[in-house]
């Protein structure tokens, strides 16, 4: 948890000389960097104290080798123990509530590269204090390889810069690839696909999200029509209307209750035993993060296992990170990632880090 009081009377001189119009001395700047809503900020030559204030950009950061550069995060080991685990660096951050982060305590923490989902007021704040924020989010296949070049390019390592090169080939092969095998599939044969982001409350995933794309990449349809974005509450009646083929449930979407049983059990996809739990790893493959190959194959072979027979998902789920977060899973925890299952044991802090 973050100290909110010890160091503020420092902090309030500080901002008593930047009100003065005395300004404290910068970082050496190196490079400009646009981000994901158009601003161009000029950032430091080698960021050594970074804040990653958005759950999925925390990964991009992690995979383009700049764990140790993380100082605060909005991901916390109880969250995320496979992120801990396959990143222990993790752990010598401090652990946020939120991106909603009072700028004092991005200079109690001396950090000179701040990522935040959006562009929200708070950045006005960041700025103002002197400290360069950048707009990571994305919602397309298109968005995260944008924000990866930029995430890339702000930390400035040939490692980054190498990473985000192989990783855009790496993506667009896995797209190509996917869809070269489902182009004789015709519409009528791609089933209707409910993804379901939470059962209680209930809440699933509709068009104009990174959710759709890969349901349609996949060989899918999304099955939620009139419903746009993210997350959207809907009831269990408006399910058994759209009586969907095949119902993905989110990681941490939970069971169906007594409430929802008489109606669950009477749904297509349900007597047809075409009900799957999501995968979830470092992050939730599903959602915002660099895992979204992984995401996209294990879809596809889901939902068309005919056309995938040769895609072992246990080995590409641990090819995948030995490549690009560097970290050997043994098939017991791969299968554990497609289980969405914590890993075992849980990961701990090592003494005299953050908790």
């Amino acid at each position: 948890m973050v100290d909110w009081v010890k160091g503020r009377a420092g902090i309030g001189a500080l901002a008593c000389f930047l009100a003065a119009g005395m300004a404290a001395i910068p970082p050496a700047m190196a490079r400009d960097v646009t981000d994901m809503a158009g601003t161009t900020q000029s950032v430091p030559d080698h960021p050594a104290r970074i804040a990653d204030l958005w759950f999925a950009h925390n990964e991009l950061v992690l995979m383009l080798g700049g764990a140790g550069q993380v100082v605060m995060t909005v991901d916390r080991p109880q969250a995320r123990p496979w992120m801990y685990t396959v990143f222990p660096a993790l752990f010598q951050a401090r652990a946020v509530n939120g991106p909603q982060v009072n700028a004092e305590a991005l200079l109690q923490d001396r950090v000179d590269l701040v990522f935040v989902p959006d562009a929200t007021a708070t950045i006005t704040a960041f700025r103002g204090v002197g400290v360069p924020t950048l707009v990571a989010s994305f919602r397309d296949v298109d968005g995260l390889l944008r924000v990866v070049d930029m995430t890339a390019t702000a930390l400035g390592t040939p490692q980054a810069h190498d990473t985000a090169t192989r990783y855009r080939q790496m993506m667009m092969q896995t797209v190509n690839d996917v869809r070269d095998r489902l182009a004789h599939v015709t519409a009528a044969a791609r089933p209707r696909v409910l993804h379901v982001q939470s059962l209680h409350p209930l809440r699933v995933d509709g068009a104009d999200s990174i959710v759709d794309e890969w349901i349609t990449l996949a060989g899918g349809r999304n099955a939620a029509t009139g419903v746009s974005g993210n997350m959207k509450p809907v009831s269990i009646e408006q399910v058994a209307a759209w009586d969907p083929d095949v119902i993905i449930l989110g990681p941490d979407s939970g069971q169906p209750d007594a409430g929802m049983q008489a109606t669950w059990q009477h749904l297509r996809a349900v007597r047809a035993g075409h009900v799957h739990q999501n995968p979830s790893g470092v992050f939730t493959w599903d959602r915002y993060g660099s895992e979204l190959p992984l995401q996209i194959r294990w879809a596809a072979k889901t939902l068309h296992p005919e056309l995938f027979t040769d895609l072992d998902p246990v080995a590409m789920t641990r090819d995948f990170y030995r490549t690009w977060f560097h970290y050997d899973l043994s098939t017991a925890q791969a299968q554990q990632i497609l289980a969405a299952q914590p890993p075992q044991p849980l990961p701990q802090a090592p003494s005299g880090t953050h908790p």
